[in-house]
C-alpha cells in the first residue's frame, strides 16, 4: 500500500544514491512507489543555515533545533502521513514493522544527528524506531535500511512475488540454505533432495533446515516460534505430548 517515502536529513547525498540504485531504483522508475529526500537545512532561517544549538542545562554536543525540524516535517506532511523518527531509544525495527509500515500510504523518516532533536518535536512524531542496540552518527543508514525492508514487500518491487514469502523472518524462522550451479564445488555437493524433483520432500527438507538453522543461530527466534505453536524449544516436539507420557 505504501506509495511514497520521504526522508528528512542533514545529508541528502548519503540517501539519494541508495534509494535510486539497484532494485529500489528500478522500482521507483517503474512507478511502484515514490521517494523524496529533503535537506533539513533548507528550513533554517539564518544566513549560516544553522540547524543545531547548545543544550539547555549544559552538556556535551549539540541538539537539533525544534523549529527548523518542525518546518521540515510540515513541508512534506499530508493527511494520513506517518512520521517515523530514527532514534536509538526507539523500538527495535523488525520484519513485522516493515509489514506494518506497508499499511501506510505515506511514510516520512526523520533522521537525527548530534545529540538528537529537541524533545518538543515528539508531538509531531508518530513513532520512534531503532535499527538496533547501538548508536550511529546519524539516522540515514537506519532510514535506508527500513525503507528497503518495507519497499521490497510492495507488489511489483521484487521480480518474483514469492521471494518475500520464503525468506528469513517471514515465517518466524531463518531461511533455509540455498544452492545453485555448479553441482559440486571443491568437494562440496548440492544435497541430493534438491535434485530429486520431489516437491513435497524438498519442502519438508527446507522446513527442517530452517528449524535447525534457527535453533542453532537464533535461539531467541526459535524459542518464540516454538512458544507460538505450543512446542518444546529443547527439541521442537509437542509440549502436550510430553505431559501425556
Amino acid at each position: 500500500m505504501t506509495r511514497r517515502f520521504d526522508v528528512l536529513t542533514l545529508h541528502p547525498e548519503m540517501v539519494r544514491p541508495y534509494l535510486h540504485s539497484s532494485i529500489l531504483g528500478r522500482a521507483v522508475k517503474a512507478g511502484h512507489f515514490e521517494v523524496g529526500v529533503h535537506d533539513i537545512r533548507d528550513h533554517a532561517t539564518d544566513r549560516h543555515r544553522s540547524v543545531d544549538d547548545t543544550p539547555y542545562g549544559g552538556g556535551a554536543g549539540m541538539v537539533m533545533k525544534v523549529d527548523v525540524v518542525a518546518r521540515a516535517i510540515e513541508q512534506v506532511k499530508q493527511e494520513g502521513t506517518h512520521v517515523v523518527f530514527m532514534s536509538p531509544a526507539g523500538k527495535r525495527f523488525q520484519q513485522e514493522d516493515a509489514r506494518r509500515l506497508t499499511g501506510h500510504e505515506h511514510v516520512v523518516f526523520l533522521c537525527g544527528h548530534y545529540e538528537g532533536i529537541d524533545a518538543r518535536i515528539e508531538h509531531l512524531i508518530d513513532e520512534e524506531l531503532s535499527l538496533g542496540d547501538f548508536v550511529l552518527t546519524g539516522g540515514e543508514i537506519a532510514a535506508c535500511a527500513m525503507i528497503d525492508a518495507t519497499a521490497r514487500l510492495q507488489a511489483g518491487v521484487l521480480g518474483n512475488e514469492t521471494s518475500a514469502e520464503d525468506e528469513s523472518f517471514s515465517s518466524g524462522l531463518l531461511e533455509y540454505p540455498q544452492f545453485t550451479r555448479p553441482r559440486v564445488w571443491e568437494g562440496h555437493e548440492v544435497p541430493d533432495v534438491l535434485l530429486s524433483g520431489h516437491h513435497r520432500r524438498i519442502e519438508d527438507w527446507r522446513l527442517e533446515q530452517a528449524k535447525s538453522r534457527t535453533r542453532a543461530r537464533r535461539p531467541d527466534l526459535w524459542a518464540a516460534w516454538c512458544e507460538a505453536r505450543g512446542l518444546d524449544p529443547s527439541d521442537g516436539s509437542d509440549i502436550d505430548d510430553h505431559r501425556r507420557r
